[in-house]
């Protein structure tokens, strides 16, 4: 087996490492213009070259409509769903839709799937680390947020195939977190990691005993993040603009994207600051006539006030998890902070104050998955044999469950389930001599289907004519270790394999 590397792909930034064999010890991979991490951005140009990382999103003020960030928000997803409209309103380039209905990003006049997209930094950091390597790299673990769904791991899996990589894991990035940051193996501990990125936010509580690291309970929000806020303070600062000149900047993309780099930039300045300017001259131009936003003054608290309504959605996943765990406060022995946006105070308070505990960054917040990622590569390739072995016992996030009378929703595996797991479900033709059966398989926590994810009709065909309710069929549901569902079917009586196909929602599923 070649090289496996360890890749945190991130909404904002993506990271690489790689277990040293002489030493053990996992660590972080330079990129090609030597940086430890690298920005998720992507552009295209009109010859259809492609550039990645700090380079494209250097050039991305001049050619806003054609750099696309962030598109780890859009993977997987539906361009119906109102998160993907809401962003659409704040994004400098078009979001749209494709021939199935799913969220797309067109550019010069072409759509590519979010997946493509990703491929193009997984592709980079791979190339990278051969650079850096001297040897071939074929495989990775790559990291996705613990809350992920079955069609969000499936596209994130994809784009690792389209950058030329053998996929041997997706790893939850709370656990591999986790990983590279276990400091005592003598003792049994219950961890909680609190993983709050650019994009999304994952708590994740852990038993963590000699080897063995087991998941008791995940929750979270693919749609709260470092982006969220910056998309707050980017509407704050058009009003202040619109106030100022009586013109709204946010029909310029180039405006806009001026206004994300500055939303950013004011964030991480308060991270460590009580206040900060904003100076942001020729911002646009309106009737020929530059447009400039200056604000003298611009405070930590005045930037909690305006993203107190979205850090208080940490709190609701925070319960949730202790709840499906069973553990109390008392019973929480540390708390690992990971991902950049816990660099705000606000937000390591609010862990403080969910977890009952102070939080702690023994590894860098950005580099700590990418380091977990790698551990767990190495036991993968088995390329370091003093490095530790462990035996990880990770869950399933979301309930997956089949459509019944009425739109209900019948939960067939239960979040939290240990995984890989397996659930077998009989069923039965409704009609003389029918030969196919059709279920609606969905993924979520409401009761009724329309309050959950949409994974796709399974379809099982080639049963045998009889009459009705002759016929049964034993469907096994099947989640791999990477949270990814495999199905077959089988009928019971005669040992017959029946055809079971998902076939993913197109634009006319419900």
């Amino acid at each position: 087996m070649g090289i496996v590397l360890g890749i945190d792909l991130g909404t904002t930034n993506s990271c690489m490492a790689r277990v040293d064999p002489a030493t053990g010890q996992a660590r972080v991979l330079l990129n090609r213009e030597g940086e430890r991490t690298t920005p998720s951005v992507v552009a295209f140009d009109a010859s259809g070259r492609v550039t990645v990382g700090s380079a494209a999103r250097r050039q991305a003020v001049l050619h806003p409509r054609d750099t696309i960030f962030g598109a780890k928000r859009l993977v997987g997803r539906r361009f119906s769903d109102p998160a993907v409209q809401a962003m659409r309103k704040l994004l400098p380039y078009e979001v749209a839709a494709d021939a199935a209905g799913n969220a797309a990003v067109r550019v010069h006049g072409q759509l590519k799937s979010p997946s493509e997209v990703l491929s193009h930094v997984l592709r980079y950091l791979k190339e990278s680390a051969e650079n850096n390597l001297g040897q071939p790299v074929d495989g990775a673990v790559i990291t996705v947020p613990a809350y992920f769904d079955e069609a969000q791991r499936q596209e994130t899996k994809l784009a690792g195939e389209r950058a030329g990589l053998t996929v041997h894991r997706l790893l939850n990035e709370p656990t591999a977190a986790m990983l590279a940051c276990r400091v005592d193996e003598s003792r049994a501990e219950n961890i909680a990691v609190f993983d709050l990125g650019g994009g999304t936010f994952d708590i994740s509580l852990l038993h963590v005993e000699g080897e063995v690291v087991q998941v008791l309970a995940t929750c979270g929000d693919n749609q709260l993040g470092g982006d969220n806020i910056d998309e707050l303070l980017v509407d704050a600062l058009r009003r202040i603009c619109l106030k100022q000149t009586g013109q709204d900047v946010g029909t310029s993309p180039e405006a806009l994207w001026r206004l994300k780099e500055a939303a950013e930039s004011t964030k991480r300045v308060l991270s460590e600051r009580e206040q900060t300017a904003l100076d942001l001259p020729y911002l646009t131009t309106c009737n020929g006539e530059p447009l400039h936003l200056s604000l003298p003054s611009f405070s930590r608290t005045m930037l909690e006030n305006l993203s107190h309504r979205e850090l208080e959605r940490l709190r609701g996943p925070c319960e949730q998890a202790m709840r499906d765990a069973g553990l109390a406060l008392a019973d929480i022995h540390r708390v690992v902070l990971v991902g950049g946006m816990t660099r705000m105070p606000a937000v390591r308070a609010r862990a403080e104050r969910y977890l009952g505990r102070p939080g702690e960054r023994s590894v860098n917040p950005d580099e700590a998955v990418a380091l977990g990622a790698a551990l767990e590569a190495d036991i993968v390739a088995g390329d370091s044999p003093q490095a530790p072995q462990v035996l990880l016992l990770d869950v399933l996030s979301r309930s997956l469950g089949i459509r019944t009378e009425g739109g209900r929703f019948s939960v067939l595996i239960p979040r939290n389930t240990t995984i890989p797991t397996r659930e077998t479900k009989v069923f039965t033709t409704t009609f003389d001599q029918q030969t196919h059966v059709d279920l609606e398989v969905y993924q979520g926590e409401s009761p009724t289907v329309d309050g959950n994810r949409y994974l796709g009709e399974l379809r099982l065909t080639e049963l045998t004519p009889a009459a009705a309710g002759a016929v049964r069929v034993a469907v096994d549901f099947t989640i791999d270790a990477d949270g990814i569902l495999q199905v077959t079917a089988r009928e019971p009586t005669t040992g017959r394999k029946a055809q079971a196909t998902l076939r993913p929602p197109t634009a006319a599923s419900p």
